[in-house]
């Protein structure tokens, strides 16, 4: 390959002028590194920053994130969704507690084997605590390695990884890797944007080849298009003046160990009158009229990566809830804050 020393410098010297003030910046401590980088998968730098800010007060160090409760964990991560990353930060906690002390091992594979910790977030902890040259490549290195050398390599296929993690290596400046690393990842996400970057701006306008060939909305190349499926989900917020409804999600979706009302969920969309005839709602419910119950919230929209749901609420008032039916729990309305919920609980909860 060509000598590009000259991409790691400049890269080098925009992110010293540019970079933004973040408390995981210059940092060598390989769990608050850890911490943030799993905050920021699927979630902007503004609104991690308040969570990543309270989770490591709550959770200063690895022993104290071991010792929490599961639940503990959920409640603190309530809002970020993408669960499963606060599942597996809990039990990699756990690991590392029973297998290494509490201290991170330094060795990449090592922390690879780490429950939850790919490729990426493995070389974002060993490059930024120690600078080890392992290159990180995530959607802001995509994007702007793709461009700069306008390759039509799809970003989203195995090959494509490859691809981009040996280029990355390629162009690091190995005695500065964690430096590199945090370089090329902000000048994707300040500079080379998705949507409209400010090309006249750039210090690669003359060396970037998309931008020659005005092809930049073309790049990066993506193979696969996630297939999205519609789920409608009908809750009920069943109470009396001191007690309601709610219940832990089981199985392995992404809500998993999270708590909610009563809820019946459809491929297709459902009237009430559908609904008051299927069997769970009268296990909750036994002598309400379907007038009493009253929607509070219809088709509310909320997207995940594979799958659009559409949540309705209904409110129904009674004067007294009978015991629980199998799998729930009943507790007073002050007490909900105990136990963490999806965003979609949340918002509801929010408008109470």
């Amino acid at each position: 390959m060509e000598n590009f020393s000259f991409i790691s410098k400049k890269l080098l010297d925009w992110y010293d002028l540019n970079q933004r003030e973040l408390p995981w910046r210059n940092i060598t401590d390989p769990y608050r590194i850890w911490i943030s980088e799993i905050i920021l998968q699927q979630t902007r730098v503004i609104q991690g920053l308040e969570y990543y800010n309270r989770f490591v007060l709550r959770f200063p160090d690895v022993q104290a994130l071991a010792e929490a409760s599961e639940q503990e964990v959920l409640k603190y991560w309530q809002g970020l969704g993408y669960y499963s990353r606060a599942r597996n930060l809990h039990a990699a906690a756990r690991t590392l507690v029973d297998e290494y002390g509490g201290e991170f091992p330094h060795n990449y594979a090592d922390v690879l084997r780490l429950k939850g910790i790919g490729e990426y977030t493995a070389a974002a902890i060993v490059s930024f605590a120690w600078n080890q040259p392992y290159p990180v490549v995530d959607g802001n290195v995509f994007r702007f390695l793709s461009r700069l050398f306008a390759i039509d390599e799809p970003v989203d296929t195995a090959q494509g990884k490859k691809y981009f993690t040996e280029l990355a290596a390629e162009l690091m400046d190995r005695s500065q890797a964690g430096a590199f690393n945090q370089a090329i990842m902000e000048f994707g996400a300040l500079q080379c944007i998705p949507s409209a970057p400010d090309c006249g701006v750039c210090p690669f306008q003359n060396e970037c080849m998309a931008y020659a060939s005005r092809s930049i909305a073309r790049y990066p190349v993506k193979r696969n298009k996630t297939q999205t499926q519609d789920r409608y989900l009908y809750y009920f917020h069943i109470h009396d003046t001191e007690h309601l409804y709610i219940k832990q999600r089981c199985g392995k979706g992404i809500w998993r160990n999270l708590f909610e009302f009563p809820v019946i969920e459809s491929e297709t969309p459902l009237t009430f009158e559908e609904l008051i005839r299927i069997t769970p709602l009268k296990e909750w419910v036994t002598d309400e009229p379907a007038g009493a119950f009253h929607v509070r919230i219809e088709n509310r929209k909320h997207v995940l990566s594979h799958r659009v749901l559409y949540a309705t609420f209904f409110e129904l008032a009674v004067k007294h809830l009978s015991d629980p039916p199998e799998g729930f729990i009943q507790i007073t309305p002050a007490e909900i804050d105990n136990y963490p919920v999806h965003r979609l609980m949340q918002f509801y909860l929010d408008g109470l």
